[in-house]
C-alpha cells in the first residue's frame, strides 16, 4: 500500500496559482494525507485550512497518479479543483517553507509534472 495525499488546485482572487515550497525545495499543491475514515474533499478542506488558514470549497476531481517522492518512495496523489471561500490572507504553517503565488503561464521549474498537469487541467490550459 502507498500513502494517499489529497491536493488542491487553488487560485488567489487575482487568479494566481497557490503553491507551497516543501522541505525538498519543490513547489507543490496545498493538501496532505488523508486520515482513516475521512472523505477526500473533507481531507483537502481540512489540510488547506491547516496549511494556509483559508477556507475552500472542494470541487471536482482532476487527476490521480502514483508519484515517486524520492527514489523508492511512492505516494498516491489525488487532485481536486478548489474554490476560495471568504477572504484570502494566507499564513504559512510549520509544514512548508514558503507560500508562492504564480501566474498560471509562469509556473516554477521545480514543480513536479503531475501537479503541473493538474493545474493545466483545472484551468483549461
Amino acid at each position: 500500500m502507498f500513502p494517499v495525499s489529497i491536493k488542491g488546485v487553488l487560485q488567489s482572487p487575482e487568479g494566481l496559482v497557490v503553491l507551497m515550497l516543501n522541505e525538498r525545495d519543490e513547489w507543490e499543491l496545498p493538501g496532505g494525507r488523508i486520515e482513516l475514515g475521512e472523505r477526500a474533499p473533507d481531507c483537502l478542506a481540512r489540510e488547506i485550512a491547516e496549511e494556509l488558514d483559508v477556507e475552500v470549497e472542494v470541487g471536482e476531481p482532476l487527476d490521480s497518479y502514483l508519484f515517486e517522492v524520492i527514489p523508492g518512495k511512492h505516494v498516491f496523489i489525488s487532485t481536486y479543483r478548489c474554490q476560495l471561500l471568504g477572504g484570502f490572507m494566507p499564513t504559512i504553517s510549520h509544514e512548508h517553507k514558503e507560500i508562492g503565488l504564480f501566474d498560471p503561464a509562469r509556473l516554477p521549474a521545480n514543480l513536479p509534472k503531475g501537479y503541473r498537469d493538474s493545474i493545466q487541467k483545472a484551468l483549461g490550459l
